[in-house]
């Protein structure tokens, strides 16, 4: 039992406290003399964290930028929190530039997004802080440009500090791989084009969206070949480690060649749409010297398709020392070799993912050092329009999906000589009635296997027994009147 004569007196207490006060004083006067500044700062550090109230969550702060150049985890975090969007969301602030399809949607300020993985629970914050006055930064963006930086955006992801490196070695991961597979999709295609600068030290691309509706579902070409190039193109997509092992470059090289009119540039857009990478049209008549071409290489970005057309044709190359069958000047010094070399040679290394794609209406005319694999890895013949084909045709542009009467007749024709898939589609294009459209065709290619029947009985008359097929298809690019194709409604 507690008494009162047990409770110290006021003046004992006092007495207490005064003696405390002084040697606490005492002591802070001896560290401050006897203890180095920096010593006590770790000290006082010391003793605030031991005794601060611990927290199980952990907090990680990813910014807009570095300070230097912006921050790909940012980046990826923005783009995959769009499809976490819900109902919740309170204020968002959407932008639409004029040239583009889709609108823009970002996010406003400390707009809160909750998001699981693997059962762990996430909590993303949207964060805003303007600069003050002079302190904003120029920054690099992911295509090389650089921006005023005058506001500073960073992201807060919370979570339960024990699951710390689940979350940075898996889940940031994720997030990085799941924004490209999202920007893949979205992905607008690009064809870019040498500038009019390109004859100045300042070559360049320009470029405008790629609105080619070619697919590999509207091609008019053999059904097995469209599935090898798809199965092609897939392999090529998924090996960048076996490249890496095999210590080759990651690009792959297709030669397209057959007659004009086949579908070349309808398969290049074909596969820039399912691939969704961008088109480089190179011309060579547009470069003056090899070193012109380097430029250009090391600015085409990765995920992209070099092309260059009718190689064949678009420039008289000189041969691999340089010299010129034409006497033209020597400073014109795009030469094989420096092609060469920018296909398979150092310079082909300097970017990953690239698809480099010639196109040629004669192939035996191109000089073969282009031709061997690991140049062109792939040589895919573009041939005249088969039976299967013009289906594929009349269904792109009549929407015949099953059978029409004139089928048998129109398949016959095409089977008996060379026509190619433009010449079919330019007369499926007459009309909008399939009766009428199906009709002129059958006229067309009446005529058209007339004519080659002719010019067999000339050439029968002169004493040739054998044409070339090819050539034959060539001499035939009829220019047939039109009274003699019924009208078209």
């Amino acid at each position: 039992m507690v008494t009162f004569t047990s409770v110290p007196s006021p003046s004992s207490v006092f007495s207490a406290y005064a003696s405390l006060s002084a040697s606490i004083m005492l002591f802070q006067t001896a560290i401050n003399q006897l203890v180095p500044r920096p010593l006590q700062n770790y000290i006082s550090s010391a003793i605030k964290y031991y005794f601060k109230p611990r927290t199980s969550k952990l907090v990680l702060l990813i910014e807009e930028s570095d300070g230097i150049s912006s921050n790909e985890i940012y980046k990826a975090a923005e783009i995959y929190l769009y499809t976490k969007i819900d109902s919740n969301i309170e204020c968002l602030k959407i932008t639409k530039r004029p040239k583009e399809a889709c609108i823009n949607i970002k996010f406003s300020q400390c707009e809160k997004i909750v998001d699981f993985f693997e059962g762990i629970e996430v909590v993303w914050r949207f964060n805003s802080e303007e600069r003050k006055r002079g302190s904003s930064k120029l920054v690099d963006d992911d295509s090389g440009n650089v921006f005023s930086e005058i506001e500073k955006r960073y992201f807060e992801l919370s979570f339960n500090r024990k699951y710390k490196d689940k979350i940075l070695k898996s889940y940031v991961p994720y997030i990085i791989q799941k924004s490209k597979d999202i920007k893949s999709e979205e992905k607008i295609v690009k064809l870019h084009t040498l500038s009019s600068m390109c004859y100045s030290p300042s070559i360049n691309w320009e470029s405008i969206n790629l609105e080619h509706p070619s697919t590999f579902e509207t091609l008019a070409l053999d059904k097995n070949l469209k599935q090898d190039i798809i199965e092609d193109l897939d392999r090529f997509v998924r090996r960048k480690d076996f490249y890496r092992k095999v210590g080759k470059a990651w690009k792959r090289g297709y030669l397209l060649h057959g007659p004009p009119g086949t579908g070349k540039s309808s398969l290049i857009a074909a596969m820039a749409n399912y691939l969704k990478f961008d088109i480089y049209d190179l011309e060579l008549a547009g470069i003056k010297r090899d070193s012109d071409l380097r430029r250009l290489l090391l600015r085409t970005a990765n995920r992209s398709i070099l092309v260059i057309e009718d190689i064949d044709c678009s420039v008289d190359l000189p041969d691999r020392k340089g010299s010129a069958s034409d006497g033209r000047s020597k400073d014109h010094q795009f030469t094989l070799s420096g092609l060469l070399n920018f296909i398979d040679g150092l310079w082909s290394s300097c970017g990953d993912e690239r698809i480099i794609i010639f196109t040629s209406n004669n192939k035996d005319k191109l000089d073969p050092a282009l031709l061997r694999a690991g140049r062109m890895d792939m040589h895919i013949s573009m041939s005249y329009l088969t039976a299967e084909g013009f289906k594929i045709l009349a269904t792109n542009y009549l929407n015949i999906k099953d059978h029409h009467s004139r089928f048998g007749e129109i398949e016959e024709l095409i089977d008996a000589m060379n026509v190619s898939p433009a010449e079919v589609a330019e007369e499926l294009m007459k009309s909008d009635d399939a009766d009428v459209s199906l009709g002129g065709l059958v006229s067309f290619l009446n005529n058209k296997r007339k004519k080659i029947n002719e010019l067999d009985d000339e050439n029968r008359d002169s004493g040739i027994d054998e044409i070339d097929e090819q050539q034959k298809g060539k001499k035939l690019k009829l220019d047939i009147n039109k009274d003699e194709l019924p009208s078209s409604s």
